[in-house]
């Protein structure tokens, strides 16, 4: 398998290059149209990358995330670990910030503990909701969401769920 994909994207390519010619069609100015049409759609999200960004960064520093933790510490009872109530909250809206307190998580549990492995699979498990939602709504110009919030956050709480059951009846 591992020789097979290492030929995936030339072949790919290829093909693309092949149906072109058969096609007539000039490969050189769709590919160029498509990248302006890909620079335009980057020129349109990068306010709300932006924003998210700086948002992840005020909430960490700011202390909001220490003290919605410190809020929802007793979901404890229903068995989710404190530890891993900032984890749930910033991979809403952000995974690479969410990556970094994974591996902060690591470094202080360690990867195979049970904090560590229900983290892991939290973070395959979950999405960036916010992230998300504003990216792709914001690119197709959708302005009424109607119930997707209320849909996803739902879905992401089975998420963590479904990862505390599984690590704990797997492990």
């Amino acid at each position: 398998m591992t020789h097979v994909s290492d030929f995936i994207i030339p072949v790919t390519v290829f093909f693309i290059v092949c149906v072109g010619a058969l096609h007539k069609i000039n490969l050189y100015e769709a590919f160029l149209e498509g990248v302006r049409e890909g620079l335009h759609t980057v020129v349109d999200i990068l306010p709300t990358l932006i924003a998210l960004m700086v948002g992840v960064e005020v909430m960490r520093e700011g202390g909001l995330l220490s003290l919605l933790t410190h809020l929802l510490a007793p979901l404890s009872a229903f068995g989710l670990p404190s530890e891993l109530i900032p984890l749930t909250l910033v991979r809403l809206v952000s995974s690479s910030a969410a990556v970094g307190l994974l591996t902060d998580l690591f470094a202080t549990y360690g990867p195979d503990s049970f904090l560590g492995r229900v983290a892991s699979v939290m973070m395959c498990c979950t999405e960036t909701v916010f992230y998300t939602m504003s990216l792709y709504f914001l690119s197709v110009h959708v302005t009424k969401t109607r119930h997707t919030l209320f849909c996803a956050l739902v879905a992401n709480f089975c998420g963590v769920a479904m990862a505390l059951f599984l690590v704990s009846h797997m492990f």
